[in-house]
């Protein structure tokens, strides 16, 4: 068999009410040539016999089973076993449009680029079917899009939204720089390291503005949702972090933004974990940002207004600024929770 355009890689655990809906949008791809390789890390629901079930009818399938070893680790055997042109990553509860691998293996063979990435939905799905969808610029600034750049060179380019599956990268590329996911416990935003490793290191890149890529936001047992994993994006950029001061020039010019992009995830985590973490999380977003405040590795420049004021209330007290985050985070909460009452009573009404 001739090389597949495009190695596409799910890795899947546990997600049976989804994944049917995955694989049909990836065996139905305009792109023919492609291999997809499932992943099986574990599952105890039915995922594995449903990835078996279309093997038999898909020559293209690769079923890669074993025991549960984490996000990380199902991702690196995936990207050990392609052997495309370029490599795509599906998660398992998410879906494609059926004509991203052409189009975006079409742009990416043309301009002899290292990676190519789209812009995307994310989307809830009603009971009844319903999709609710909200697009998502990569660029917000709409000034990157539809140009070669090098990412190598362009600290700025770390403001795109952060995800790894919106796009095709060469294999090539992530093999000569040994570029792979961390291998720590289930999922713990090993996407993080792998995605600041392909802008790093890559020469040659482009983001288009169509969006091919459904991102899904109601799985209930998605890592976006677990409140109790705390410490998972601390160790993650820890491991970002010494990767990129093993290569000093790497490390002056994008040491700033690396601080922004942390700053920014761990935010993230304030707004996900339960309430009774926060105070000793910002407890700990302190400790972190005060080593790098006394190595002169901040930047105010790069930070918006209300980021720099709140990483400088945390430094000047961070159970004070807890205190308040819990009381802003609650009050959000309840608005958001009274008005999606006030929606599934209109609903109710308009049947």
């Amino acid at each position: 068999m001739d090389q597949p355009k495009v190695s596409v890689i799910v890795p899947t655990y546990n997600v049976e009410p989804y994944l049917r809906e995955c694989l049909d949008s990836i065996c139905r791809q305009t792109l023919k040539d492609i291999e997809i390789i499932c992943v099986n890390d574990g599952s105890t629901d039915g995922s594995l016999a449903i990835i078996n079930e279309y093997a038999e009818h898909d020559s293209r399938i690769v079923v890669l089973d074993g025991p549960n070893g984490g996000y990380g680790k199902g991702m690196n055997r995936g990207l050990d076993r392609a052997t495309g042109e370029y490599v795509g990553i599906v998660e398992p509860d998410d879906f494609i449009a059926l004509t991203m691998y052409e189009d975006l293996y079409a742009i990416a063979a043309e301009h002899d680029l290292d990676f190519v990435k789209a812009d995307f939905y994310r989307f809830t799905r009603e009971e009844n079917g319903d999709m609710e969808l909200k697009y998502n610029h990569l660029d917000k600034t709409d000034t990157w899009y539809n140009k070669v750049f090098d990412p190598s060179q362009e600290p700025e380019a770390l403001r795109f939204i952060m995800n790894t599956w919106s796009g095709i990268y060469r294999r090539q590329f992530l093999e000569e720089r040994g570029i792979r996911h961390h291998e720590t416990p289930g999922a713990s935003f090993q996407d993080n390291g792998f995605w600041m490793q392909t802008f790093v290191y890559s020469r040659r890149a482009m983001i288009v503005n169509r969006p091919y890529y459904r991102n899904r936001r109601d799985n209930p047992n998605s890592s976006v949702k677990d409140t109790g994993k705390v410490y998972c994006m601390n160790v993650e950029y820890d491991y970002i972090e010494d990767l990129l001061r093993k290569d000093a020039d790497v490390w002056e010019r994008f040491k700033a933004m690396f601080w922004l992009k942390r700053f920014g995830n761990y935010t993230f985590t304030l707004s996900r974990i339960d309430s009774s973490f926060i105070p000793e999380y910002c407890e700990r977003i302190r400790e972190d940002f005060l080593r790098a405040r006394n190595a002169g590795e901040l930047d105010q420049t790069v930070f918006s207004e209300k980021q720099w004021n709140d990483l400088q209330a945390i430094f000047a007290n961070p159970q004070a600024f807890a205190k308040r985050y819990i009381a802003r985070r609650n009050k959000k909460a309840r608005r958001k929770e009274a008005i999606e009452s006030a929606r599934v009573w209109a609903r109710k009404v308009l049947k």
